[in-house]
């Protein structure tokens, strides 16, 4: 919905600004007190939550009003109303890059990195000369800019989609094994002891302690991987490849100046990784519940 008339871009007067004043001062007021209502059972979720959309809203119509009382161009930056209708009529093209670069290239490469780490993570715990060697070495790995990996994966695995998926596996691999190897030694001693009282072997121990009080560090480095596959395959697809994909299309558009589309690739870029990050965190409760930052008075 465009919140403004035609003729106020860039002629703004201070009706206009005034009432741009008042509404972020309503909105701040009405979210503090949202925000300090009363911690009741039943309205603690609504009060963690309304104050989050009243502001992202907030913002949104501000954004919007800033943008078009100024008259900044379109090149610069676009108000909110145009993002939207811009997702609305490249929707088919949006969801075709969407399938191609989420399920092709983040999801697969992120669930063959991730895992990779997890399994050289148990054989680093077994192996202290391993663990020694990976660790330092994941470090280097980390701090490899990806506009350099990109090609040379490129050129490893063709221009295809399967270039990208590697690029993500690279940037993923790493902080699944550091988080994972940090996780199996978060066990307590006295823990540890009391399994080898009871004459536990290796397995037993890591399935039933050392698993179960890693998973939060195991969680913290797929909610990394998470961000850092969206990313990894986005800027891969800036490089050499097929004509389809998030990346591909933010990289063209923003030369011929289409930033309309630029904008919405970018929206449903971020909404695709809050909602990857949000449903790994959903299972990291379920996982986890027992761990104190989710326990209730």
């Amino acid at each position: 919905m465009i919140v403004h008339s035609p003729g106020v871009a860039g002629i703004a007067g201070w009706g206009f600004w005034l009432k741009a004043v008042g509404l972020w001062i309503a909105s701040w007021m009405l979210v503090d007190m949202i925000a300090n209502a009363g911690e009741g059972r039943r309205t603690s979720h609504w009060r963690n939550l309304a104050p989050m959309i009243l502001f992202g809203a907030t913002l949104l119509l501000l954004w919007e009003w800033l943008v078009v009382g100024f008259g900044i161009s379109p090149i610069i930056l676009l108000p909110p109303s145009a993002i939207g209708q811009a997702v609305v009529a490249q929707a088919n093209t949006l969801a075709t890059d969407f399938v191609w670069t989420f399920l092709h290239e983040v999801l697969l490469g992120w669930l063959i990195g991730s895992g990779s780490g997890f399994l050289v993570a148990l054989v680093a715990d077994r192996v202290p000369f391993l663990r020694r060697g990976l660790l330092p070495l994941g470090n280097v790995v980390s701090a490899l800019p990806i506009v350099g990996i990109a090609p040379i994966m490129i050129w490893w695995f063709t221009y295809d989609w399967p270039s990208k998926t590697a690029v993500v596996v690279a940037m993923t691999f790493f902080p699944m094994l550091v988080n994972t190897v940090a996780g199996l030694a978060a066990s307590g001693t006295l823990e540890r002891d009391l399994m080898r009282s009871y004459g536990a072997s290796y397995w037993s121990t890591l399935i039933s302690l050392r698993l179960p009080a890693a998973m939060p560090f195991i969680f913290n480095g797929l909610k990394i991987n998470s961000t850092l596959a969206m990313i990894g395959a986005i800027v891969a697809e800036y490089f050499d490849g097929p004509t389809i994909g998030m990346g591909f299309r933010i990289n063209t558009q923003a030369a011929l100046s289409q930033t309309d589309i630029v904008w919405a690739e970018i929206v449903v870029a971020m909404v695709a990784g809050s909602l990857f990050y949000g449903l790994i965190a959903l299972v990291e409760r379920a996982v986890t519940f027992w761990h104190p930052s989710y326990r209730r008075a």
